[in-house]
Order: structure tokens, then C-alpha cells, then sequence
């Protein structure tokens, strides 16, 4: 995405999006419509009013006038709300999934700082760009249109308080640009913080059935108790800034349209202007005053609203930091064991990606048997073991149909005899029917580890995609792993291993090299 340009309105997002374009294009066509039944309403009061009270006779199409400005004024504001509170939602979802895609296609651990970004965007900051969409962007519209139209509707009935509006109405800016220079880098500075206090809430509770199994989990709510007290002051302390400058900008707007209305009072008293005039100015200074007052009282929402796009793009525009391997070229082939080897950072868990149709390399492509790969056909063929494995919520048997299995056999029970898994269930006392939840909440990080290789271990195809399978074992369950491993590839199936430890690397048929390139 192209670089944000910040103003009133971000016009990166503006050239990145047509959808924006018609939002705000919609948005001042409605709010002009707005302003000139509003207009007219006030004209239709202000002759129906005069009228009346000084005697000229009673006008009904005043009456009628200010019906049909009602029902405009309302018709558009309904279809303002309406559409942009739609045109909002879907560019913020389109933003989400964005930042979501980018986020599953990255080769970094997944929980790292990006995927801690990213939660925090989808979950919570990223709403503000809604309200910055939604609310912020029809109120600059506002601003923008209605203030000259009304302006020079009061000029022409009443010249002087037209003067006294555009003298005291440098001051409703000039107080938003104070406001604003006070609370200049607070907005994206409560992101920085609310995302980091986030990822510690996070990371203590994704590590508390380890503490708690291992009998540490006690103490953890204070430490919890004081990262939402930090959560709570923070956010706190953004909404004070907000509700004090919604304050101000108000108490601004007031006192100035009670100069209005001072002076056109003693103008009448004194006989000095129509009285049909100085109703309709007094109906219509508010109007100069309250959009440019709203515009203000959205500032905060906009800050955020902009510092959460500029986050998102700051992760959609990063690139992983895992590197890619540069002129690899390999034959593997079935009933072997081929070791992907390299120092760390080499790409070799890019490697793995790219077999299984999840990376696209930048150049060569990847066959089997001469023919290019079908993905679709490829996954149904395709055992795989990540650095860290995904574990879907229900029951433990859930888990093993993500590489092809259907209820616990022989052979599950060989792989959980050789992973080690065999002891974990006995630790369990549902076994087989325990319940994880998401995440593999209720499971260690080594009893997840353990398994997942155990389901691909087990698995009946015929491709397995191995990456450090022994890793964060000892020596006698590496052992029984690398032997479970070679009965695969006795059996005739295709096994790739990305390997570090030296009793893996010898277990290899066929050893190949990864390097990194630029």
C-alpha cells in the first residue's frame, strides 16, 4: 500500500480505495442537500414567525415549506448514516482480511510481534478507523459544505451578523489546532502501549495450563490484575483528553452564537432590523458553528482512526524476516528420507512452504514427476509437521483428521508408543476424548508438539513434510522418533525433514543444502 499523506483526510486511503472515493463523494452530496433544506427550513420559520407576531398575516406555505425541509433534512441525514456506517464496515473488513492474509502468509512464529499487531488491529483498534469512516469523514463533509452555504444565507438577510460570525469563527480552529498540538503523538502512542499490554495479557494466558500443570500457576493474578490496571489507566487517559476538548470546542461555539444572539436582540429592541431577518440569522448561526464544533469533537476518533491504518500498513508493507533460499534445486524422491539442512535464517522452512504450495518462489517452480504441482491435489497427498502445529478445538481424536486419520488404530498407537504421546494420555483422564480449546488450550507446548507428530507420523499418506521433528526431545525418544520415520520411508513413502541435529542428518538418504540469498 502507498504511503499515507497525512491531512483531514488521508489520502492514501483515498487513492487506494474507490470504495472511499464514492464514500466521500456520497457524503457531500448528502450533507449539501442537508444544508440547503436546513436553509430553508429557516426561512420558511423565520416568515411564518414574522408574520404572525407583528401581524402581516399568517403564511401557510411557510408551514408547508418547512415540512418538505424537514423531510429532506432527514431523508439525507437517514441515508448519510445508513451508507456511510455500510461504507465503513466494508472497507474496514476488506482492511482486516488484508492485514489477516498477510499475517497467515508469513513464515515467522505465530506468535510474534506481527501476529500480537495484528490481533490488537482486527480486534480493537482497527474500529476506530470505522468511526473515523463513519463518523469523522461525514462531519469534515459537513464542515466543509455547510458553514459557506448557511454563511451566505445570513449575509444576505443580515449582513452584521454575518461579520460577528466570521470574526469568532477563526477561534473554533484555532482552540481544535491547541487541542491538537497537546495531544500530538498521544494517539499512536496509546496504540504502541494498549498493543504491548495486550501482548503481555496474552502471553501470560497462552502460558497458563503449562504453569498450571506444572504447578506454578499461583501469583499470576496479580500480575494480571496489574496489566489490566495499566490497560484501564491508558485508555482512560486517551478518553480525558477527548471528553476536555469536547469541552472547550462547545463552550467556544456557545459563546459565540450568544454574540449573535445578543446583538440581533438589541437590533430589534432598538427597531433596527426586520424581525423575519433576525430570525432566520439566530435559527441559522448554530448551524455555522456546529459542524466545524463536530469536526472537532471527532479529531480523537480521527487520530486513531489514522494511527490504526498506519499500523496496518506498516504491517501489510513489512516483509518477514525469514529469508529465502536462493538457486535451490533438488530431485527427492519416494522411499527416501531427504534432509533439508543450513544454518538458522537459511529458508528452509520456506523450502517446506513452497512444496506445499503456500509460498510462491520467485523463480523455478516446483513439480512432481515432470508435471507442475496441483495444490488442491498436492494437500489431499501431503503430511505435515510445522514448527508449531495448529491444534483445532474439540477432543483429542478431533485433532488426528488433519492428516487423514479417522479413529485410533494400530498405527496411532505405534507413532504415540514412538513420539511419546503414549505417556500423556496416560497422564489425561478422558485420554483420547479430552477436550482442548483453542490454541491447544489445556495441552502443553510439548505435549501439542507431541501430538502433532504423532497424527503425521500415523498418517496414511504418502507424503510427509517434516519440519525439526525431533526438536525439544532427548536422545532416547529422538531414537524412536528416527526409527518411526524410517519405517515411512521403507514403506515407500516421500519424507522430507528439515533437520539440525547430527542422529537426524544421519538417518538421511539424501542430504540437501539451503542457502539464503537476497
Amino acid at each position: 500500500m502507498s504511503t499515507t499523506t497525512r491531512g483531514p483526510i488521508d489520502l492514501g486511503l483515498v487513492r487506494e480505495s474507490a470504495r472511499t472515493r464514492r464514500h466521500i463523494a456520497s457524503t457531500i452530496a448528502l450533507t449539501t442537500g442537508s444544508a440547503v433544506a436546513i436553509v430553508a427550513g429557516a426561512v420558511c420559520i423565520g416568515t411564518v414567525l414574522a408574520g404572525v407576531i407583528t401581524g402581516d398575516g399568517f403564511a401557510p406555505w411557510g408551514l408547508g415549506g418547512l415540512a418538505v425541509a424537514v423531510l429532506i433534512d432527514a431523508m439525507c441525514t437517514w441515508l448519510r448514516e445508513r451508507y456511510g456506517h455500510r461504507a465503513a464496515d466494508e472497507i474496514v473488513t476488506d482492511l482486516e482480511m488484508d492485514v489477516l492474509s498477510s499475517v497467515s502468509k508469513r513464515r515467522g512464529r505465530p506468535d510474534d510481534d506481527a501476529s500480537h499487531d495484528a490481533f490488537v488491529l482486527v480486534t480493537r483498534t482497527l474500529t476506530d478507523l470505522r468511526v473515523y469512516l463513519a463518523e469523522y469523514v461525514p462531519a469534515l463533509g459537513a464542515a466543509l459544505t455547510v458553514p459557506p452555504i448557511v454563511l451566505a444565507v445570513i449575509a444576505y438577510f443580515d449582513l452584521t451578523s454575518a461579520v460577528i460570525v466570521v470574526v469568532t469563527i477563526p477561534f473554533v480552529p484555532l482552540f481544535m489546532i491547541l487541542i491538537g498540538l497537546l495531544s500530538k503523538d498521544r494517539a499512536a502512542a496509546t496504540l504502541a502501549k494498549l498493543t504491548r499490554q495486550s501482548a503481555e495479557m496474552l502471553d501470560v494466558l497462552e502460558g497458563l495450563p503449562t504453569l498450571r500443570a506444572l504447578g506454578r500457576e499461583r501469583g499470576l493474578e496479580t500480575q494480571l490484575r496489574q496489566t489490566g490496571d495499566r490497560y484501564r489507566h491508558t485508555a482512560l487517559g486517551a478518553l480525558r483528553i477527548a471528553f476536555l476538548s469536547s469541552l472547550v470546542l462547545e463552550f467556544i461555539a456557545t459563546l459565540s452564537v450568544a454574540l449573535v444572539a445578543v446583538s440581533i436582540g438589541l437590533r430589534l429592541v432598538f427597531g433596527d432590523m426586520p424581525l423575519a431577518a433576525g430570525i432566520i440569522a439566530l435559527i441559522l448561526a448554530p448551524h455555522v458553528y456546529g459542524p466545524i464544533r463536530t469536526v472537532g469533537a471527532k479529531f480523537h476518533a480521527a487520530e486513531d482512526g489514522v494511527a490504526a491504518l498506519n499500523r496496518a500498513r506498516d504491517l501489510l508493507e513489512s516483509e518477514p524476516s525469514a529469508s529465502v533460499p536462493l538457486n535451490l534445486t533438488a530431485t527427492i524422491r519416494a522411499g527416501q528420507i531427504t534432509a533439508l539442512v543450513g544454518p538458522n535464517g537459511s529458508g528452509k522452512s520456506t523450502a517446506l512452504l513452497a512444496m506445499l504450495g503456500l509460498v510462491t518462489p520467485t523463480s523455478g517452480t516446483v513439480t512432481i514427476e515432470g508435471a507442475a504441482a496441483d495444490t488442491e491435489t498436492l494437500w489431499q497427498q501431503v503430511a505435515w509437521l510445522p514448527q508449531h502445529p495448529a491444534i483445532v478445538p474439540g477432543n483429542l481424536r478431533d485433532n488426528l483428521r488433519l492428516s487423514g486419520l479417522h479413529d485410533v488404530d494400530d498405527d496411532v498407537l505405534r507413532a504415540c508408543a514412538a513420539t511419546g504421546f503414549d505417556e500423556v494420555l496416560a497422564s489425561l483422564p478422558d485420554g483420547w476424548d479430552t477436550h482442548v480449546g483453542a490454541r491447544g488450550e489445556g495441552l502443553s507446548r510439548g505435549q501439542q508438539q507431541r501430538l502433532a507428530l504423532t497424527r503425521v507420523l500415523a498418517s496414511p499418506r504418502e507424503v510427509l513434510l517434516l519440519d525439526e521433528p525431533t526438536a525439544h526431545l532427548d536422545a532416547a525418544a529422538e531414537e524412536r522418533v528416527i526409527a518411526a520415520i524410517r519405517e515411512r520411508a521403507q514403506r515407500g513413502d516421500t519424507v522430507v525433514v528439515v533437520a539440525h541435529h547430527p542422529a537426524l542428518i544421519a538417518a538421511a538418504d539424501s542430504i540437501v543444502e539451503v542457502h539464503a540469498g537476497e
